[in-house]
């Protein structure tokens, strides 16, 4: 009797072990699943989400909201990591308003802020908040993601205030002004580089002579190098690429295309691109040997990449400076997607767009995407990659989110819900022109008036 019971018990110890690794088993496999948005385009700034569980379709009536908040006017994207969102917006002075003219550039009183809110329920943890008169075109607000690095937050305001800030808390570790610091005005439409950390190090975009781009100890704030001199800085974030055997900074500004050794700053390689009003905007691809660039007026340039040595030639160009009479792509603010030997973007009156990575040949368009068809100047949709699926999730100005299928031959829309009000003020219609975040199966949109979290769990 004695040897039954210790086989039932050693059978009960096997089961419950048995039990208790597949529970750990299934909490790896979940929280391995899972993933933030810490930054723009994501956790690698390569615009790809990574998870999965993903839903196939919208349910009927649209994905279902999971909590919606209250926020001011900006155009910088939601940033979700450890639980908690971070969104940069703008309040005017009491007794103020925006111009009617968006290029009106007279002082503007009132103050910035960065808040934090709580993932799951949307409770606002804490508020980081500064005076800053707005003098930029098209004042919205703050245009610049936040970028979380563990404990810290790097915050970059449309006037050049840039901030490290706790976490936790909101409590500010050390902070820059840009237009003091380097002795320069706010570019037309504001600073707008998204802050790039690498290591020990935060490196941004700023403006200047020989400080276009600035790095600086992102523990402490010093400077460590600072490199290039620009008329104008653009908008087009610090991206950083590996090709000749070492890792690259990429700094594309409106008259050239320039990559540094991101230890240092010292200039690997560059190439003369002269833009019209310095309008160096979407984030730089890399697809293997090559790296891509587009422009609205100016249109694509495509650069090789030399395999050994960081040393690059111009492989193709686009072959016109126009907005309207375009021929590859002309991209005013969408980051194109590049993969299997073709690219997707939006080009400069909202037309969808694949070309071919090898020359720059367009194999379609498709204007379906951005305002349901109409010829739109700035018409504008982002796109997002979702791995492990073959689809792709476009936000558009509308306030659409549309789940489609983007390959050589055509696109394929999946479906489409109306998540978010387009509220901002831009040619004459209402837009929103703020990217979103997919973290944790969930999908955050913003506009001038509200933050909003929506399910896209399976």
């Amino acid at each position: 009797m004695r040897q039954i019971d210790r086989l039932h018990y050693m059978d009960s110890l096997r089961a419950f072990a048995m039990f208790l690794s597949l529970v750990l088993c299934q909490a790896l496999v979940l929280s391995v699943e899972a993933a933030d948005w810490p930054q723009w385009l994501g956790a690698k700034r390569d615009g790809v989400w990574r998870e999965s569980g993903i839903l196939k379709k919208f349910p009927e009536g649209g994905p279902k909201a999971n909590w919606r908040v209250s926020i001011g006017g900006g155009y910088a994207g939601p940033a979700v990591a450890d639980g908690r969102v971070f969104i940069m917006d703008r309040q005017l002075a009491k007794g103020t308003a925006n111009p009617a003219n968006q290029f009106d550039r007279s002082a503007i009183p009132g103050f910035e802020r960065v808040i934090c809110f709580d993932e799951t329920t949307g409770r606002e943890l804490w508020v980081h908040e500064y005076s800053c008169a707005y003098t930029v075109s098209y004042p919205a607000g703050p245009r610049a993601t936040p970028t979380v690095d563990g404990p810290r937050v790097y915050t970059l305001g449309a006037e050049g205030n840039l901030f490290c800030l706790d976490a936790d808390s909101g409590k500010v570790f050390w902070e820059k002004d840009f237009k003091k610091e380097y002795g320069v005005k706010s570019p037309v439409w504001g600073f707008t580089g998204h802050p790039l950390v690498r290591g020990g190090h935060l490196i941004c975009l700023a403006r200047g002579d020989e400080s276009t781009a600035v790095c600086y100890d992102k523990l402490t704030g010093k400077e460590v190098w600072r490199s290039l001199s620009a008329r104008e800085p653009g908008y087009c974030p610090p991206t950083l690429i590996k090709a000749g055997g070492v890792e690259q900074l990429i700094i594309w500004h409106p008259e050239s295309i320039n990559s540094l050794n991101p230890d240092t700053g010292e200039l690997y390689w560059t190439q003369p691109f002269r833009l019209r009003f310095g309008l160096s905007v979407p984030t730089p691809r890399q697809v293997g040997n090559q790296l891509f660039v587009t422009a609205f007026y100016n249109g694509p340039v495509m650069m090789n990449l030399d395999p050994q040595k960081p040393i690059a030639t111009l492989a193709w160009k686009g072959n016109r400076n126009s907005e309207k009479n375009t021929d590859k792509l002309h991209s005013i603010m969408p980051t194109p997607f590049i993969e299997k030997g073709h690219i997707y973007g939006v080009c400069s009156y909202g037309q969808l767009r694949c070309l071919r990575v090898d020359n720059g040949e367009r194999v379609w368009e498709d204007l379906t995407a951005t305002r349901d068809g109409k010829e739109t100047r700035w018409g504008n949709a982002f796109l997002v990659k979702h791995k492990p699926s073959d689809r792709f999730f476009l936000f558009n100005e509308l306030g659409d989110l549309i789940i489609a299928h983007l390959s050589p031959q055509g696109y394929k829309q999946i479906d489409k819900a109306n998540l978010i009000e387009p509220t901002g003020k831009a040619m004459n219609r209402k837009v929103v022109w703020s990217h979103p975040a997919f973290a944790n199966r969930n999908v955050l949109v913003r506009n001038d008036k509200e933050l909003a979290s929506f399910s896209l769990a399976e």
